[in-house]
């Protein structure tokens, strides 16, 4: 275990130690606790080939999420690999803020998740706020993967393969999206592991990212019942710009939240007309 932190730590991962914990506990299927109350116990042959494997694999900057094939998200496993978005600590924000909107309306409600990728908010949401949720994504091998995470974590969502809106139908009482959002400038400048390995159509988005609101917000009315919600993730600097583009579509109650950084991360509002 310390011989796989200072190893990744000497890649120049940040927060290699925890990475290597993470890793072992994952290959013992144990909790990180259990490791130092069984520190004298020898690695098994086929766990310490694993964490070599995993060291050499994120020495080519591919993420330890992908590596493991998990990430938890909401207190649930998720299944992930390189055809869907790695879960991130932010986006639990979205679902928070849907999964409370949910409760508070004392009655069941139609949830749409558009750009579901792993599912990680349909899922939660389904799971955690017994809505009925339907998801789409563009992606059909995203759609394998999110159709699976709702299978193990026993949630009900219904699939759809559609760009956006092109093959949803009926009314919703709230829409969810954790839409690409990440400008070509600032996609250049991403992290290595995040550009090289995560799939760019879930990540890139034109008009200096803000094709996709724009899009959502122009559609969106025609399948959100009115006084529904509509909660967005958003990128750290266009809280402003999607602010005015829920504005200029006939949205209000309009607020833009932060993320645990203090940074523009969520846009929720309303339909006024």
């Amino acid at each position: 275990m310390r011989r796989a932190g200072r190893a990744l730590c000497d890649m120049g991962i940040e927060d290699g130690m925890q990475e290597a914990l993470h890793a072992l506990s994952c290959f013992l299927s144990c909790g990180i606790s259990a490791l130092y109350l069984r520190g004298d116990s020898e690695v098994p042959e086929e766990i310490a080939g694993r964490m070599e494997d995993m060291i050499r694999r994120r020495g080519t900057g591919e993420p330890l999420a992908y590596i493991l094939g998990e990430r938890y998200f909401m207190g649930l496993r998720f299944s992930v690999g390189p055809d869907v978005l790695i879960p991130r600590q932010e986006t639990e924000l979205l679902a928070e803020k849907a999964i409370a909107w949910c409760k508070a309306q004392g009655r069941p409600v139609r949830v749409l998740d558009m750009c579901t990728g792993s599912g990680c908010l349909a899922v939660s949401i389904a799971k955690l706020a017994g809505a009925q949720v339907t998801a789409c994504d563009i992606s059909r091998r995203a759609l394998v993967a999110a159709e699976k995470n709702a299978e193990e974590n026993g949630a009900e969502v219904e699939f759809i393969a559609s760009d956006l809106f092109a093959k949803v139908e009926g009314t919703f009482d709230l829409i969810v999206s954790n839409p690409p959002y990440v400008s070509r400038e600032e996609y250049a400048g991403l992290m290595r592991e995040v550009r090289e390995h995560e799939p760019e159509t879930a990540l890139l988005a034109e008009e200096n990212g803000l094709a996709f609101y724009r899009r959502i917000a122009r559609e969106a009315g025609e399948y959100l019942r009115r006084g529904g919600g509509l909660f967005l993730e958003i990128g750290a600097q266009q809280g402003a710009a999607v602010k005015e583009i829920l504005r200029g579509n006939g949205f209000g109650d309009i607020a833009i939240l932060p993320d645990y950084a203090g940074r523009d991360r969520m846009a929720l509002c309303r339909r006024e007309i």
